[in-house]
């Protein structure tokens, strides 16, 4: 019982949850600053739906890079704090049979959660939760397998920015508006890009494993190109946000672009060294963190003064 607490905590990860924390604080914010309107209770049960479904989709993601061959592919001097998968299976704390049920329990869980919120709340999130269901499970799983096809980058853009954004801003004020779906446009494109520059020290791993990804089927240094486009249109998406709203506050996200900055030339120069890159990943890490607080305040601000 212990290994299989210890497994589970593995592929649930609590560190990364940050990922779906962000947009969903985004989101809330959003609300309270466009409307005034903000419940904890909703908010909290909403979180714990969306904790829910993200531990499937970990615990989905185990079972068939395991299954694949993927994450025993890894050479040790490939790992690092940023890739690599959960390795519960690989490290002996998961069976195959209790990866599944963990998927198979959480998923369910988090379903149960969307539904209530759907009934009792918000009937409107219906649509959105049952989209993200599909994308956690299909992310992994046959026979869609999007991350092994190049769907990957997309599904969590989607995922984490649009769905993740808007649904907690529709469970907080009961409609939907232009400027929440392009204030989630900057959190989709930079998630993508926490998973698109934390491919590369899997790469090796994920080309004999036929895992599609686009760093895969770029290559390491044709996929730089990628890394800084996202980058680009994280900005750009800023840029045309205040052109939208006139809201000044939108541009405070500028305040990230030294972390970038670092983050573009350790991966242009160190592609190929992965204990240097590392600086790309926690970088692009940190801005995500950072342009999600800078945007939680620019949200709460309009509501004052503007």
């Amino acid at each position: 019982m212990t290994t299989l607490w210890q497994g589970f905590w593995q592929v649930a990860d609590p560190k990364i949850w940050v990922a779906s924390t962000v947009p969903m604080a985004v989101g809330g914010a959003l609300a309270y600053g466009l409307t005034g309107q903000f419940s904890w209770y909703w908010f909290l049960i909403s979180m714990l739906g969306v904790f829910l479904i993200e531990i499937g989709k970990n615990a989905a993601n185990d079972l068939v890079d395991y299954e694949s061959g993927v994450d025993l592919m890894v050479a040790p001097d490939k790992r690092t704090p940023f890739s690599g998968g959960k390795r519960a299976i690989v490290d002996g704390n998961l069976t195959l049979s209790q990866a599944r049920w963990i998927t198979l329990a959480t998923l369910a869980a988090g379903s149960l959660i969307g539904f209530y919120i759907a009934f009792m709340r918000e009937p409107g999130i219906l649509w959105i939760g049952l989209s993200g269901l599909f994308f956690a499970a299909a992310y992994s799983l046959p026979p869609f397998k999007l991350a092994y096809r190049g769907l990957g980058e997309a599904v969590v853009g989607v995922t984490f920015g649009p769905l993740i954004v808007s649904g907690t801003f529709l469970v907080q004020a009961h409609f939907l508006s232009w400027e929440v779906i392009l204030a989630s446009l900057p959190i989709g494109l930079l998630i993508a890009n926490v998973l698109f520059i934390n491919q590369y020290p899997d790469y090796e791993a994920d080309l004999q494993g036929n895992k599609r990804n686009w760093v895969v089927r770029l290559g390491k240094t044709k996929g730089l190109s990628i890394y800084k486009a996202l980058f680009a249109g994280t900005y750009l998406s800023f840029v045309g946000l205040f052109a939208t709203t006139l809201n000044p506050f939108w541009l405070m996200s500028f305040v990230s672009l030294p972390l970038v900055i670092q983050a573009v030339g350790a991966a242009a120069r160190y592609s190929e060294d992965i204990p240097k890159m590392i600086v790309a990943n926690a970088n692009t890490i940190k801005t995500y963190q950072l342009t999600g607080l800078t945007m939680v305040l620019a949200a709460i601000l309009t509501r004052f003064f503007v």
